[in-house]
């Protein structure tokens, strides 16, 4: 069986002439895109699209399976739609909290996917800096939150009735700018080769600057913090200039728009896990449809990184 998200991938490029231009449309990243079309291509045992310069354009094979996708599409656009209005998602509001990170970087294209489905649920978005976002629900303030939670540092408490459910792990990684010594090597970096290097990093409480701290400070080491930022996107534009080094999660990493190089460090053990915060099975029709896109949407992004 052909996986509905690719056919609506292979009718996109079809419209749009262009990987990249349909990547935009449906919130994908290029790369991620052309993944899930080669993997369509296997289903299909047959090359669907021919690659050029300017674009892309539908193979004959490419062509037979769009105008049978469409149909198939459009009979499952025709199900959601009486199954909303069963689930009574035809209409009401949906109220998601959120931070930064994921904010940018991973809810849109989920929120895109619920938006095409669901288009008179109504949304709004409120943005919450972790734990913020588990007290917003239990209060009621919003219907489902994105938080997280970072390795080593202690865990929030969860309030009854709340529901918190890992969505993603990644690492913490070193980030320096690009030629630092730091940046040479291909292994894992002992976090005790931070000592007295000029890091750039958060308030003092924020749990990546202590799990390095801590670490130092078992080896009887301490890092030179030369730069405090309550913000990873000023984070990494100052450690791109070379002002100094910082340990950020891996999206954090993968997204930054200015030029930057990456070392994982030894241990392994600094982590963040993103999580989504919601009433399990009290929740609403339209915040366990959104949690499930959440599931699937994240999946991709892990793999696709």
């Amino acid at each position: 069986m052909f996986d509905p998200t690719r056919l609506a991938a292979l009718v996109a490029v079809a419209e749009a002439g262009s990987i990249t231009r349909a990547a935009a449309r449906l919130g994908y990243t290029a790369p991620a895109l052309s993944q899930q079309l080669a993997k369509l291509e296997r289903e299909a045992g047959a090359a669907l699209l021919v690659r050029h310069h300017r674009g892309a354009r539908l193979t004959a094979a490419g062509e037979l399976l769009v105008v049978r996708a469409r149909r198939v599409l459009d009979e499952m656009d025709r199900a959601r739609h009486e199954l909303s209005r069963l689930a009574g998602l035809s209409g009401g509001r949906l109220r998601v909290g959120t931070f930064t990170t994921a904010g940018i970087h991973l809810l849109p294209p989920v929120l895109s996917a619920f938006r095409r489905a669901h288009p008179d649920v109504e949304l709004s978005v409120t943005d919450y800096e972790p734990p913020g976002g588990i007290a917003a629900v239990a209060s009621g303030e919003v219907d489902l939150a994105l938080t997280h939670a970072y390795e080593p540092g202690p865990a929030a408490p969860v309030p009854s009735g709340v529901c918190v459910e890992p969505l993603l792990v990644e690492e913490l990684v070193l980030i320096t700018a690009v030629g630092q010594v730091l940046s040479e090597g291909t292994g894992r970096l002992p976090v005790t080769e931070l000592a007295g290097r000029p890091l750039i990093s958060s308030a003092p409480a924020h749990p990546p600057r202590r799990g390095v701290e801590n670490a130092l400070a078992e080896v009887g080491a301490t890092p030179a913090v030369v730069c405090e930022s309550p913000g990873y996107a000023l984070v990494c534009a100052l450690v791109s200039a070379g002002i100094g080094m910082a340990v950020v999660p891996e999206m954090v990493a993968a997204m930054s728009p200015t030029p930057l190089s990456v070392r994982r460090l030894e241990p392994a053990a600094f982590r963040r896990t993103i999580s989504v915060v919601h009433h399990g099975e009290r929740a609403s029709g339209a915040a366990a449809t959104l949690c499930a896109l959440l599931r699937g949407g994240f999946g991709r992004a892990t793999s696709a990184q």
